[in-house]
This record gives C-alpha cells, sequence and structure tokens, in this order.
C-alpha cells in the first residue's frame, strides 16, 4: 500500500496577499507614499518567502551556544549563532527594519510616516525572522533614546550610526539589561550600582537575569547611581560595550571579541520559546558604561523612551505573527481532506479561521496606530500623539499579546496532529508567542500602568474623543455598530471616572485588568471603524464582527464564515 504523504503548499505572498496592509498603507501614505514604500516592500515580501524562511529554520534548529572558555583554558564567554542567525541580521540591516525612520531620505519622503512604513517592514519581516524582531526592537528603542538631545553628542555620534546603519558589515543591534532576579518588572529593588569614573564614563557592578540578545554589541542596562538612593524614578539608563573592542578598559593584547572586562555571561536561559534568541544571564563588575543623559537627573522617564519603542514593536510582532499563523493555516486548508472534501470548506473551518481574521486585522490595525502615533511625536513633535501614545502603548501591547497566544492555540489546532510535532514548525508559534504578554511588562504590570497613566497624566482622554469621533463614524455603515460603540463608551467614560476618583480603590486596583482589555477593545474597533469610513470593506466587516464579539461577546460564526475570504 502507498504510503500517504499530506501536502503542504506554501502560504500566499505576505506583501501581495495581504490586502488590509496595503489598503492601510494607501490610506495612511497616500498613493504617492506608498507607491513610493512598494518596491522595499516586494524586495522584502520575496526574501520572506525565500531565504528568510530557510534561514529561520536553520536559526530554530540550531539553537546559540555558550562557549565559556577557549581550549587553553581562557575565560572567552563567546556565544555562537547558527547561520541562519546571521542571515537575519544581514536581512533586517539590509532592509533598514531598524534604520528607515531615522533616515534623513525616509522622513523627507514620508514625514512621521516613516514609521508606518516601518510597521509595514516588520510585520513582514518578523514572524519568519527566528525572533530576529526582538534585537531589532531593542536597537531601535536604544537608536531612538541615542537620538534624545540631553545624551551626550559623542556618545550619539559613535554608536547610534553603528545601530542605523544598512551595510550589514558595520551594522549592530542592541541587547537590554534591565531585569534582575529580585525584581523582574518591578525596578524599585534593582541593586545594580553605577559608580563614576574620571574620565567621564562610569563603572557598573551588579547581576542582570534576563538579558536578551546577549550577543549583540552593546546594551543598554539600568543602574542605581551611587548615592541616588532608593526607588525606581533615580535609575539611570547606561550603554555597556559587550565585547573588548569597544570597551577602554580592555588591554592591547585582548582579542576584539572577546567578552568587555568586567562583562560576564553566566549561563543562557533555558526558555519555552525564542530558542534561536540568546537570552543571558550577565554579571557586571566594574564594567564600563557610559551614561545615556544627566545620571544626576532621575533617569527612569528617559529609559522610557526606550520601553514605548519596544512595546510597539512587541505589538508588531504579535499582529504580524497572527496573521502570518492564518496565512499557514488557510494554505494548510486547502489542501487538507475531511470528509471526502476540503478542509477549506467545511463551514465550522471556515468560521473558526474567519474569527482568526478578523482577530489578525484587529491587531494589526491596533498595532499600526501605535506606529503612526509614534512618527507623529517624534517627527511633528505632536502633544497630541504624544498623550494618546502614553496610553496606548502599553494597551496595543498588552491586548495584542493576549490575542497572539490564543491564536496560536488555535493556529495548532487548525493542523491537527502535525500541529503537535516539532519538526513541522508549528509548535513555535505557541512557544514564541507566549513570550509577548511577558516581555516589556506583563498584562497586569501594563495594566497598573494604564491606571497611573489615566489618574496622573489624563491619558484616557484622547481615547475617549477618538470613540466618540468612531460612533458618528460608524453610524453611515452600520447603526448597529454605532450604537454597540456608543454603549461602550459610556461604560468606559464611568469606568476611566472611577479610577480618576480613586486610582487606588481595591476595586479599582482589581479591575485592573479587565478595564484594560476592554478600552483596548473598543480602541481597535474605532481605528477599524476609521479605516472602514475611508472605503475599506475587509475593515467594515472586520469591524461589526470584532464589536459583536469582543465587545457584546455575540456568536459571530455563521458571519465569519460567510465573510471568510473578504476578511484575509
Amino acid at each position: 500500500m502507498t504510503r500517504y504523504v499530506q501536502p503542504v503548499p506554501t502560504p500566499d505572498d505576505p506583501y501581495t496577499g495581504d490586502r488590509l496592509l496595503r489598503s492601510w498603507l494607501r490610506r495612511l501614505l497616500g498613493p504617492a507614499g506608498h507607491d513610493a514604500a512598494q518596491p522595499r516592500l516586494v524586495d522584502l515580501a520575496a526574501d520572506v518567502a525565500g531565504p528568510l524562511r530557510a534561514a529561520h529554520a536553520d536559526a530554530e534548529a540550531h539553537p546559540p551556544v555558550l562557549v565559556r572558555y577557549d581550549p587553553w583554558g581562557a575565560r572567552v564567554d563567546r556565544i555562537d549563532t547558527s547561520a541562519g542567525w546571521q542571515a537575519q541580521r544581514a536581512a533586517a540591516a539590509r532592509h533598514a527594519v531598524v534604520a528607515l525612520p531615522y533616515q534623513a531620505s525616509a522622513r523627507q519622503r514620508w514625514g512621521a510616516g516613516a514609521r508606518v512604513v516601518q510597521h509595514a517592514l516588520l510585520h513582514l519581516y518578523g514572524p519568519e525572522s527566528a525572533t530576529f524582531s526582538c534585537p531589532v526592537a531593542m536597537a531601535d528603542g536604544a537608536a531612538a533614546l541615542l537620538s534624545l538631545p540631553d545624551v551626550d553628542a559623542g556618545v550619539r555620534d559613535a554608536w547610534l550610526p553603528r545601530l542605523t546603519s544598512t551595510d550589514p558589515g558595520t551594522a549592530i543591534v542592541s541587547g537590554q539589561w534591565m531585569t534582575e532576579s529580585q525584581g523582574g518588572s518591578d525596578l524599585s529593588g534593582s541593586s545594580t550600582i553605577g559608580r563614576p569614573a574620571a574620565d567621564g564614563s562610569w563603572r557598573l557592578t551588579g547581576q542582570k537575569w534576563f538579558c536578551s540578545a546577549a550577543d549583540a554589541p552593546m546594551a543598554v542596562a539600568l543602574a542605581r547611581p551611587e548615592g541616588a538612593g532608593r526607588g525606581s524614578r533615580v535609575l539611570a539608563p547606561f550603554l555597556v560595550p559587550r565585547y573588548a573592542a569597544d570597551s577602554p578598559l580592555s588591554g592591547v593584547t585582548v582579542a576584539a571579541d572577546s567578552p568587555a572586562p568586567g562583562v560576564t555571561v553566566h549561563r543562557l536561559k533555558d526558555k519555552l520559546g525564542t530558542w534561536a534568541l540568546p537570552t543571558a544571564e550577565i554579571g557586571l563588575t566594574d564594567a564600563y558604561a557610559l551614561p545615556l543623559g544627566d545620571p544626576d537627573v532621575p533617569g527612569l522617564a528617559r529609559a522610557m523612551t526606550l520601553v514605548v519603542v519596544t512595546r510597539v514593536h512587541n505589538a508588531a510582532a504579535a499582529a504580524g505573527g497572527i496573521r502570518r499563523g492564518l496565512d499557514y493555516a488557510r494554505a494548510y486548508a486547502t489542501a487538507r481532506a475531511v470528509a471526502g472534501g476540503r478542509l477549506a470548506d467545511s463551514p465550522l473551518h471556515r468560521a473558526t479561521l474567519g474569527a482568526l481574521a478578523v482577530d489578525a486585522a484587529a491587531a494589526f490595525a491596533l498595532a499600526g496606530h501605535a506606529f503612526a502615533l509614534l512618527g507623529r511625536v517624534e517627527v511633528d513633535a505632536d502633544v497630541d500623539a504624544a498623550a494618546e501614545l502614553r496610553v496606548l502603548a502599553p494597551l496595543a501591547k498588552l491586548a495584542t499579546g493576549r490575542l497572539a497566544v490564543a491564536c496560536a492555540s488555535e493556529y495548532v489546532e487548525a493542523f491537527g496532529g502535525a500541529g503537535y510535532v516539532e519538526d513541522t514548525g508549528v509548535p513555535r508559534l505557541v512557544r514564541d508567542a507566549q513570550v509577548l504578554p511577558i516581555w516589556e511588562g506583563t498584562t497586569n504590570v501594563l495594566a497598573l500602568d494604564v491606571l497611573r497613566a489615566v489618574a496622573r497624566e489624563n491619558a484616557d482622554a484622547p481615547l475617549l474623543r477618538r470613540l466618540a469621533a468612531a460612533v458618528d463614524l460608524a453610524r453611515p455603515l452600520s447603526p448597529a455598530l454605532a450604537d454597540t460603540l456608543a454603549a461602550v463608551t459610556g461604560e468606559l467614560t464611568a469606568a476611566l471616572a472611577a479610577v480618576v476618583a480613586d486610582p487606588r480603590a481595591t476595586g479599582v486596583v482589581a479591575g485592573a485588568r479587565a478595564l484594560a482589555l476592554r478600552l483596548a477593545a473598543a480602541t481597535t474597533c474605532a481605528l477599524l471603524v476609521e479605516h472602514a469610513a475611508w472605503g475599506d470593506e475587509q475593515a467594515r466587516v472586520a469591524a461589526e464582527l470584532w464589536a459583536r464579539r469582543r465587545l457584546r461577546h455575540d456568536d459571530i460564526s455563521a458571519d465569519a464564515h460567510r465573510h471568510l475570504d473578504l476578511l484575509c
């Protein structure tokens, strides 16, 4: 008897096959702006579908290895990574995935929309980058921090061009050394101490517990300046060179790729997912460091420049992963036979995929809006955009992170038993998605941040205005959709007023997660309505089904089945 082998077709081209992405770019960039961006998006999509997909598989199959000693017993702390990981690094530079929003030519062409184009690049690149999207995010955050006017010009000029280079031979990425074992997301107990040196540099001593991209040539570390006192506000960001080549403390006989003096890699983390990404525990003993801003001025607010960028990158990674998982599940369904027909023709399976397509559109809109706001803040110094981004960044991160985990679980199930077998690559979707609600703040941590933003900075006002405007936009599209949005807006207005009245009330704090998720869901609906009002039919259907499912908790199965082809 002939052994059956399941055919598995490749998914559609990630750019030309994504109508919502292309429509979104036409609206936000204008036809000319989209036309200008299209060649680089087409090129990246071709790389993703070809060599980068193979590089992704190679990096996943060959995780990093820590080599502590050379053959003669010298401590080297070298992290060996695969050829696939290096190919992803080179592609990120070549396609300007970090560099684009910092390029004068991009800002001249697209203005604040340079961040919109960057988000499109990330949407294509991230899902099959073997999580190189993580060092990309940290490099972007470090570049944003170095771009601040209060950072020493010499430090900026030495490091920013390397972070934003498009030459794979010179481009670098950054690590992020903030978490310590005693604190996690609570930075108030950070014990790493910074001491000034005579030459204007600093020396850091402490232990960092979760350091991603531990092979990167630099990292941004948080430390407590000696004598600065307790709490998190006084922590200051420092740039720490990872290798001897960039540390003035290195001797002339030390190899350039040796660890910088005072930097020790204790071990690599054995993680649930993100296997290709080297994540380490790192010790600092009088390690050379450069302050990013004045360490005598409380620096946590300054460090948040980096955190906002990495949070919106986290949202982009979640949204991109949801979309790519949908592409793979749909492709598989076209080739899988069940009960005498194609799985893709089953009304039940179509309804499942249709609901996932709604989630993909919602996550994309939320992440895309965050990048659009970031561009307006950076290029236009738009104070309204800054106010909205203050609350939207944590909302987008927490909502898309949780959505990514739920969708990844559905995608694994969509492949049946094959989805549970490691060498199909499908289980990675769940393993890697699970980091998204954790990195840069868990759901609860971010929900509390939303409470602070509302209570201290009136950060809910821009979102409430957006929701009210969306009610009017929705009315000619769908009276039922408008009524739902209006009712939820009223509900949220009352809940947010309670936060302002007493942000520490037990009920307010206990309900912070539910409030943040509800606010994110309503905002997402408003963003889809805005795109629908511009003339996008896919966004209109997605907005209606999202509102029914996520705001009214209705069953949308019949309509998800009926509209699947439009939603994808």
